[in-house]
């Protein structure tokens, strides 16, 4: 019998995390290195490799691989996808340019937004129309739409188009039939449905959502079709799932069906693996706070279960304004992102003050300090030019770092043009992350009605640890955790992560005329839908939960609030369907009601499989750590004197269950470094996570 292997594989925009689970013993070997900008496979599959020799376990005893990554993000982002056309109802061609008709900031006369991802000369418009009530108007002119996508593929050479008709989310018929004529004729071209996407009513969101599913569809077939073959070359015989947005697994056949449901894959795991931590600690209230090369992100967890949206913008082209990006509809789990990571480039702006991120260094040519041609100083050079970080000890000394190289390039571009010395100038750069990050996480949880101060934080990726006692003093957070493998707690997220698929149709109905039967009928398709995909993943049938909720609204609103119906008998649903929405409906906005009816706009279903198996008392399994828990001290520069302090450093690997120190400290691991501010008091729990209690005011 094979021993039950598991591996999370995590892309980011400059690192590449893998974590093997035994889940016999619950143990769990890490690796960490940079990732291959060109081609992210080469990074994913000799990390692979390198884990399984680290190990010393084959790969045919690997039952399951899942992965996470930003491919679909940064497709869109870098604008590197597919060559994609469009068919459009005739009269509608100009949707994705006309938007939300919203002006992100009122008094900024040159306001931009983000370019469509389909070009208007490569949309073609077509003769069919179907009513708001799915009956044909107009019926659908298959000789058009072979004559239409013929021209697009000659005169632009579309790898990928999207289909979107006016009110196909009631009857796909006219969608569906269009997308048959055009895999006959053009069985190359990777064809999307916006039904089948996302049957929503608002044609814009629905039209973006759809482009952006046909413009990274051929990247993210390529890029999976190379993980396949390197794979089976390797002779390997396990499955292979893909990370959602929405915090569950697909395979790797839905994935590239749905690749927009790819948009913070990654991320999403490291906010499950926080919920799951939670769990275990007793905690209910949580920040996870993710801070890795690239940018960093926060997500808030209430009773351990993290918050949800349905939208999410991507491509922001102006100061990371909402609004001046792509609007998408689809499940993902409610993160605030911030243009912060240890690759972000420190700068001075037009007004002289200096300016820290949202441009990255990546992994290519990384910081100053990496020794590969970067010249622009970064936050990983700021932290490691302040004591931060060990040049010698980087990836656990796998790579060693150039502290020459990262106090040049922060003295030559702010520290010289300030007449400010290379350490305060480095501090500056530190600070300004914290204080970006903490005014992030601030004014999203006020916007969510979400009391921060109550929560415990979760800090994790390489460079979270090393932030996040600071950011949580400036948040009045009195706790923070940094979890066991904190520079890999994506990777391992992915080892909790469910299968699961969301499905949802816009079918709006008035609560007064809502029967019993009609209830039920309407739920049916989606339930049968989002099951179906489990199914056929091989989860029993006995092992699937269906989770139902409902977006509901005062007639006449253009704001819904989400509602989730009890277990019970349908009769009780609808008969306490209007005190939930009305408590749901005063919690979001106000105790006083409308006295409009109330309606569904929304009806969506998510079924879930079983959680995967990870023991509770997990650990790492770590070489080394049978020394002294102290290594020695490091110059740690110190904001309240201005000047560098002799900090003691220690072994995370030789730290024991119920140690415990006052700050300031210094905590290695291989793959982050936790630093514990002066006030601040550290305990080693049963399961060696670092519980720090933060003390003392801002400083």
């Amino acid at each position: 019998m094979t021993t039950p292997y598991r591996i999370g594989v995590d892309i980011g925009g400059t690192f590449t995390d893998f974590a093997l689970l035994d889940e016999r013993s619950g143990g769990i070997v890490v690796h960490k290195q940079l990732t291959t900008p060109a081609d992210p496979s080469l990074s994913v599959l000799d990390g692979i490799d390198q884990l399984l020799a680290k190990a010393g376990v084959a790969i045919d005893a690997v039952s399951g691989i899942v992965h996470g990554m930003t491919l679909v993000t940064n497709a869109v982002l870098e604008r590197r996808g597919a060559r994609t056309g469009m068919l459009v109802t005739r009269g509608f061609r100009d949707v994705l340019d006309i938007g939300m008709e919203r002006r992100y900031d009122l008094f900024d006369l040159r306001l931009r937004f983000a370019a469509p991802l389909v070009p208007r000369a490569w949309r073609a418009e077509i003769d069919e129309r179907l009513t708001w009530e799915g009956a044909v108007a107009t019926p659908l002119d298959a000789a058009q739409v072979r004559a239409a996508v013929g021209k697009l593929v000659r005169e632009h050479e579309i790898e990928a188009i999207a289909i979107c008709f006016l009110n196909s989310y009631v009857d796909a018929r006219h969608e569906h039939a269009a997308a048959a004529i055009v895999r006959e004729a053009f069985p190359k071209l990777h064809t999307s449905c916006s039904a089948d996407i996302v049957p929503f009513m608002r044609e814009y969101e629905r039209f973006t959502t759809t482009t952006v599913n046909a413009y990274t569809q051929p990247v993210l077939d390529r890029y999976l079709a190379r993980i396949e073959e390197g794979l089976a070359a390797r002779h390997y015989a396990g499955t292979f799932h893909v990370m959602t947005s929405s915090g569950g697994v697909v395979t790797n056949a839905l994935a590239r069906r749905f690749p927009v449901r790819l948009i913070e894959s990654g991320p999403a795991a490291g906010i499950l693996m926080t919920g799951f931590l939670g769990r275990l600690s007793g905690e209910t209230h949580l920040l996870g706070f993710d801070m890795g090369g690239t940018t960093a992100k926060g997500s808030l967890l209430a009773n351990g279960v993290p918050l949800k949206r349905y939208d999410v913008e991507v491509a922001r082209v102006h100061d990371f304004k909402a609004g001046s990006g792509l609007l998408l509809r689809l499940p993902v789990i409610d993160l605030i992102e911030i243009g912060a990571g240890g690759g972000s480039l420190a700068e001075l702006d037009e007004r002289g003050l200096v300016r820290v991120g949202p441009r990255s260094a990546g992994a290519d040519p990384g910081p100053a300090c990496y020794a590969r041609g970067g010249t622009q100083p970064t936050l990983t050079d700021a932290d490691l030019t302040i004591g931060c970080l060990d040049a010698g000890f980087f990836l656990g000394g796998a790579m060693r770092l150039d502290p020459a190289l990262a106090s040049s390039a922060i003295a030559d571009t702010i520290g010289a043009p300030l007449g400010m010395d290379t350490a305060r100038a480095a501090w500056g750069i530190h600070e300004i992350i914290n204080e970006d990050c903490a005014r992030a996480f601030r004014t999203h949880a006020a916007e969510l009605g979400f009391d921060h101060r109550q929560c415990t934080m979760v800090a994790f990726g390489g460079a979270g640890p090393t932030h996040a006692a600071r950011i949580a003093r400036k948040l009045r957070i009195k706790r923070v955790i940094f979890p066991l493998g904190a520079g890999v707690f994506s990777a391992l997220g992915l080892l909790v992560s469910p299968l699961a698929f969301e499905t949802m149709r816009s079918h709006r109905r008035s609560l007064a005329t809502l029967d019993g039967a009609d209830f039920d009928a309407i739920f049916a398709p989606l339930v049968a839908q989002a099951s179906a995909v489990l199914l056929a993943a091989g989860v029993p049938a006995a092992d699937i939960r269906i989770t139902r909720s409902l977006d509901m609204r005062f007639a006449g609103q253009g704001h819904d609030v989400e509602v989730t119906p009890p277990a019970a008998a349908t009769a009780a649903i609808l008969a306490e369907l209007p005190a939930l929405f009305k408590a749901a409906y005063a919690r979001r906005y106000s105790p006083i009601m409308p006295t409009a009816g109330i309606e569904i706009a929304a009806w969506k279903v998510e079924a879930l499989g079983p959680r995967p198996h990870i023991a509770a008392d997990y650990k790492l399994v770590q070489a080394g750590g049978g020394g002294p828990a102290q290594k020695g001290t490091r110059r740690l520069y110190a904001a309240e004197s201005g000047s560098y302090i002799d900090c003691p450093v220690f072994d995370r690997y030789a730290l024991k269950a119920g140690d415990t120190m006052q700050g300031p400290a210094l905590i290695e691991e291989n793959e982050s470094t936790s630093v514990i501010g002066s006030h601040d008091r550290l305990k080693v729990d049963a399961r060696l996570n670092l519980i720090v209690e933060i003390g003392g005011a801002e400083t």
